[in-house]
């Protein structure tokens, strides 16, 4: 089972006006390590940085049941991993730290250069949960299949999708411009973007509700139309299977701003 998931930084060389590549991501699971830095002849890092200012073995990331640890090679530089859906809450680890402990489920891994910062991007989505079994008991842990954190702004989007279809069954499910227009009362959500939501889309499908295939966009290269029906199609599927196993119900509303009245 896939635990650990690191986005890996896009590759230089795309031209202004290219659309954005779809992103490589390497797939971890428990006890699996990857090196990251520039890498060298023969020894390639596993997740590359482009940087004369970042060491050619700066660090590795190792990945463990449902968070991951994060090792600094560095004899001089601190790494900051930031919690992207925090407010400014981040984890320094300083050089030549082995193994520190990361609990937050998206993370940006931030590292001095040349050019100011060198950064990517590490998912734990597989976080585990009570699963209600009270007791002693022995062998493995019940996994849930779909874990969702409430707290989570990618579980606000999925909750603003839902909303109509739980007021009432036969309502529309909202574009991504509706879904901004909704959040961006929240504190949290003021700087929230349609850019974002649908990036939350793309993580709710693609990682914590696994969507099959064939309900997914085939990327950058449909046409206009077909990808906006495509998107379109993947905020149903969205919205069908988290009603469906009440992952989302009526006393999550509370979570919303007020809607207001005429």
């Amino acid at each position: 089972m896939d635990t650990v998931i690191v986005q890996l930084p896009e590759r230089a060389g795309r031209r202004p006006g290219d659309a954005a590549p779809k992103p490589e991501l390497l797939r971890m699971g428990p006890g699996e390590s990857a090196e990251f830095g520039r890498g060298s002849p023969g020894r390639p890092a596993a997740v590359p940085l482009d940087d004369q200012g970042v060491s050619r073995r700066a660090g590795e990331i190792t990945a463990a049941e449902d968070y991951w640890r994060l090792s600094n090679f560095s004899t001089g530089a601190t790494y900051v991993v930031e919690n992207l859906e925090g407010a400014g809450e981040h984890i320094k680890v300083a050089p030549g730290r082995l193994g520190a402990p990361v609990p937050f489920e998206f993370s940006r891994v931030v590292l001095p250069s040349l050019g100011g910062s060198t950064h990517f991007k590490v998912f734990a989505p597989q976080h585990a949960y009570l699963d209600g079994e009270s007791g002693p008991s022995t062998g493995e842990h019940t996994v849930s299949p779909f874990a969702l954190d409430p707290t989570s702004k990618y579980f606000l989007v999925l909750l603003a999708l839902c909303e109509p279809r739980l007021r009432s069954a036969t309502a529309a499910v909202p574009g991504a411009t509706e879904v901004v227009e909704r959040l961006r009362p929240l504190h949290g959500c003021r700087e929230l973007s349609r850019s974002a939501v649908n990036y939350h889309i793309d993580y709710l499908a693609g990682v914590k509700l696994r969507l099959r295939d064939d309900a997914l966009p085939a990327g950058p290269g449909l046409p206009a139309a077909a990808r906006t029906g495509a998107a379109g199609g993947k905020r149903e599927e969205l919205v069908s299977l988290a009603l469906r196993f009440d992952l989302v119900r009526e006393e999550h509303l509370a979570l919303l701003p007020a809607r207001r009245t005429r």
